[in-house]
């Protein structure tokens, strides 16, 4: 991570480090695309479980500049398709997801026999976070 400071990894951990609703926008056609996401956050990014031909998934695809925006935070990031979440390579995140969104992961919604059922991950390039009257300008060194 680059230049700022341990306070503001520290509030962005806490608010976002287990299930969180966030806005996710991508881009179509030059227009922007918002949806809402459940997402957790980890070491510069946000993770969502989501499927593999969703219009997120395919608009990432074609231009993987994204943007999020929280609980008095906005940011900039780029779209990562890691794959399918059973992948072994993706097991130790898998593990953090499963945890973070325990009270609905196994509802019926996500069928993890489904290759398509993938992991976003949108690495944080630059963003704003607001907490008690301070402002953090963030870099991630993207």
């Amino acid at each position: 991570m680059a230049e700022w400071s341990r306070e503001a990894e520290a509030i962005l951990q806490e608010r976002f480090g287990k299930d969180s609703v966030v806005a996710l926008a991508t881009v179509e056609n030059g227009r922007p695309q918002v949806r809402y996401v459940n997402a957790c956050y980890e070491n510069g990014a946000f993770y969502v479980i989501t499927h593999g031909l969703s219009n997120k998934m395919r608009q990432l695809r074609e231009n993987p500049e994204a943007a999020l925006a929280g609980e008095w935070f906005t940011a900039h990031g780029r779209g990562e398709d890691l794959g399918y979440f059973g992948r072994p390579e993706n097991a130790e995140i898998a593990g953090k997801l499963r945890a973070a969104f325990a009270a609905w992961i196994d509802n019926g919604h996500n069928d993890f026999s489904d290759e398509n059922t993938r992991i976003l991950r949108i690495r944080l390039t630059d963003g704003v976070l607001l907490s008690h009257g301070t402002r953090y300008d963030l870099d991630f060194g993207a």
